[in-house]
């Protein structure tokens, strides 16, 4: 029974989510192309570009925790059905910025309208996930990223190439086309998304109970890791929620620098701007490979922590390679093997917040890891914008991102000493659920 609820799951709920999450990326990273000649344009310098990158996340930091505790209140498919319509709007009017501060505006808007749908979706997913489930399932949600990467990046290249056309630049007709699908997939996500266990029709009642008795079993090992009952402001700053968050920062560091920063990164290979587009997918390609199998490592008994230092492991070797090596094709391989595993760690780290958080408490919590952790990209590509002006290159710019690498590393060493049994207590119980269906 088991195998057959988490398909069910998997085929019914997860096709909407990623689509939702590709669509989310696909209008967050396309900045990155469109900078390819929008920086001309508006005559951006690479300074002023990494604010528009950085204001995104001010507004989306903010409210996350409040986007989240009314994605509980409301349901997640009316709460993301409102997200996915206002952040579409919002990104098609990108259309019409004419300068630095207009851009930084538009940027604004979209970080406040795509707050909460993230952390928000990860908490869903604890909703009818266990815990031993979940490294293979945040995988394959947070796929969404380098598929939206993979597929976006050549396609928003491509519409570049509209330039000229009803007087418009390409990079506006970019804007516009891929502000479309994130509007209509909001509209039919009521449809599609059942709001409880309850009202998913296409789960047996053996099924529903089975599900719910392995939710609740993981529930009270979570209470007996951390008795007693703790308000929602206690939860928040409690030690455990700003580790999480720090390490989490360290990712968002990592991850986050590489989709917005790597089609600038390719240019001065000397290729067209088509062409730099094309070549920037291959990495975003390995970073799919990294999330599905590190996810999958991850969720192997006692293996989670294993994942994430190789992932790490990897990352920094690959960021250092790139860095110190300017040779096209090694640097092409050397961004290939980071991105493995920058993408790679996120679904794995996941699987540790969401085995030891629960209820109104768990909902803020995630959306505070993933708020404080996004602070990073408020600084990064600011950060790295600077480097980039006063070097005139990326190098700097891929140590640094090196270094929160290690950084991670240190933070995850330290969750990993102080939680990481805990952790692995809650998840054998939805182990122990496991067995007991099979008996």
């Amino acid at each position: 029974m088991p195998s057959a609820v988490m398909r069910k799951l998997s085929f019914r709920l997860l096709p909407v989510l990623v689509a939702g999450y590709l669509i989310a990326i696909l209008d967050r990273a396309n900045l990155g192309v469109a900078a390819l000649t929008m920086n001309a344009d508006l005559g951006l310098s690479a300074a002023a570009f990494g604010v528009a990158a950085s204001v995104f996340f001010v507004p989306y930091v903010l409210l996350e925790v409040p986007s989240n505790l009314a994605l509980q209140r409301f349901g997640a498919p009316l709460w993301i059905t409102r997200i996915m319509i206002t952040w579409g709007v919002i990104s098609g009017l990108h259309a019409l910025v004419w300068n630095a501060e207009s851009l930084y505006v538009a940027r604004a808007l979209l970080g406040a309208a795509e707050a909460g749908f993230f952390p928000g979706v990860i908490f869903f997913l604890t909703q009818w996930f266990p815990a031993g489930h979940r490294g293979k399932i945040l995988a394959g949600f947070t796929a969404g990223i380098p598929i939206a990467l993979v597929i976006g990046t050549p396609l928003s290249g491509l519409l570049l190439n509209l330039d000229g056309w009803l007087g418009l630049h390409g990079w506006q007709w970019m804007y516009v086309i891929e502000a479309v699908p994130a509007i209509l997939l909001g509209l039919a996500v009521p449809f599609l998304l059942p709001r409880r266990i309850e009202d998913a029709k296409f789960l047996t009642t053996q099924e529903k109970s089975w599900l719910t008795g392995t939710l609740e079993r993981e529930r009270l090992a979570r209470e007996a890791v951390a008795p007693g009952k703790h308000s929602l402001w206690k939860s928040l700053l409690s030690p455990k929620v700003l580790v999480f968050a720090l390490c989490y920062y360290c990712l968002t560091n990592l991850n986050g620098a590489v989709s917005t920063f790597l089609p600038q990164i390719l240019k001065p290979f000397g290729m067209s701007d088509t062409a730099t587009t094309f070549v920037a997918a291959v990495p975003y390609a390995f970073g799919l490979a990294g999330m599905l199998l590190i996810g999958r490592l991850a969720d192997r008994p006692g293996r989670r922590s294993a994942a994430l230092y190789l992932a790490l492991v990897i990352s920094v070797a690959g960021l250092s390679a790139a860095a110190l090596i300017d040779q096209p094709v090694v640097k092409l391989i050397a961004l290939c093997l980071a991105s493995f595993g920058v993408f790679g760690v996120l679904p794995g780290f996941w699987g540790l917040p969401t085995a030891l958080l629960a209820g109104t408490a768990a909902a803020g919590s995630i959306a505070l890891i993933n708020a404080l952790g996004n602070l990073s990209s408020v600084v990064n590509p600011a950060v790295i914008g600077v480097i980039r002006d006063r070097t005139g290159d990326f190098n700097g710019g891929l140590l640094w991102l090196a270094l929160m690498g290690v950084l991670a590393i240190v933070v995850l060493t330290v969750i990993v000493r102080l939680w990481g049994s805990a952790e692995r207590r809650v998840t054998a119980a939805a182990v122990e659920g496991n067995l007991d269906a099979h008996r």
